[in-house]
């Protein structure tokens, strides 16, 4: 980074800070650059966004507040318009739709909202609005309110996949959801045509954690630990065989050892990710796309995640990947 004092370089830089939000004090990672000259401090819009971030985090993780993510899909499982669900749940005109975009509800919205994912608990909201609307479009309103079912085969895979419902600092505070995931293995195995089980662990490791460094969030909804192989998802052996088009395919090697290397005859669905999601992913792919299995293993073990918490049985706090090294 240049400096924009003395147009010489800066280094960037963290530390332990806090941060009072909405009267409440809030630790986080602060990171910033420094003029190796002067020794003066500044961010970016880039950094400020992701300090704040983890405070928001927090926030809404402590009081059972939905994601901005999460409240987008709430409103497609009805069927309405922001405009609608403000009507139905008393907020104001634009309320839900500055919600979704990144506003965070007080504790009683976020309650309110975090509730409402239950159909039986929007349907009486619904019908206490009844007389908001004409006998025309209630009826319509209802309907859909009644036909939206829970899918409970997705939420058995999510319990089988991922360590926990919560987001939180142990899974980078993404959304746990099994087609992003999916993706995220179907781009590497593709990138990389076929890639063995211990590179995927890697893979997967550093793509959650640069996104946490980069953007404040998680992407694929895993939590890790550190093993004496390096980091790895947390219920890794359950994750590679959740999906039927993804094959692990036995290799044999001149030595006599055996690898174990997933492949798949289906390409990624790139719609599944935000140019964001795509430039983390293709970040990762380029920096490890000359390396092997042993060697993204070796860059792993330097990284001061695992090195803090190997065999120690604890979850690897996403804090971590402000140290990252390798990326």
């Amino acid at each position: 980074m240049i400096s924009p004092f003395t147009g010489g370089n800066a280094t960037l830089r963290q530390e332990k800070s806090e941060l009072t939000f909405r009267k409440e004090q809030f630790q986080y990672v602060h990171q910033f650059y420094e003029c190796d000259e002067t020794k003066e401090r500044f961010t970016t819009t880039e950094l400020d966004e992701v300090n704040i971030a983890q405070v928001y985090n927090q926030y809404r993780a402590k009081y059972g507040i939905p994601f901005p993510d999460e409240i987008k899909r709430i409103r497609q499982r009805y069927g309405l318009s922001a405009s609608k669900m403000s009507q139905i749940l008393g907020f104001g005109d634009n309320q839900y739709r500055l919600y979704e975009n990144g506003d965070i509800p007080s504790e009683t919205n976020g309650k309110i909202l975090m509730s409402i994912q239950n159909p039986q608990i929007f349907e009486n909201f619904v019908v206490n609005a009844k007389n908001q609307f004409d006998d025309g479009e209630f009826a319509k309103i209802l309907n859909k309110v009644k036909s939206a079912k829970c899918d409970d085969n997705s939420e058995i895979a999510k319990s089988y996949i991922f360590s926990g419902n919560r987001r939180d600092i142990f899974n980078g505070y993404a959304t746990q959801s099994i087609p992003k995931l999916k993706n995220i293995i179907l781009f590497f195995i593709e990138k990389f045509n076929g890639v063995f089980f211990t590179m995927m662990n890697k893979l997967l490791f550093y793509t959650d954690f640069y996104s946490y460094k980069t953007t404040g969030r998680g992407m694929s909804g895993l939590a890790y630990k550190a093993i004496q192989r390096g980091p790895v998802p947390v219920r890794w052996d359950r994750i590679y065989s959740s999906f039927d088009d993804i094959q692990p395919e036995i290799v044999h090697f001149d030595t006599g050892i055996e690898g174990t290397r997933l492949v798949s005859n289906i390409s990624p669905d790139l719609a599944e990710f935000t140019n964001a999601e795509l430039n983390i992913i293709d970040t990762i792919y380029q920096r490890f796309k000359a390396d092997n299995s042993t060697k993204i293993s070796g860059i792993s073990h330097t990284e001061n995640a695992w090195q803090k918490y190997v065999d120690s049985g604890q979850m690897i706090s996403f804090d971590m990947a402000f140290s990252l090294k390798a990326v």
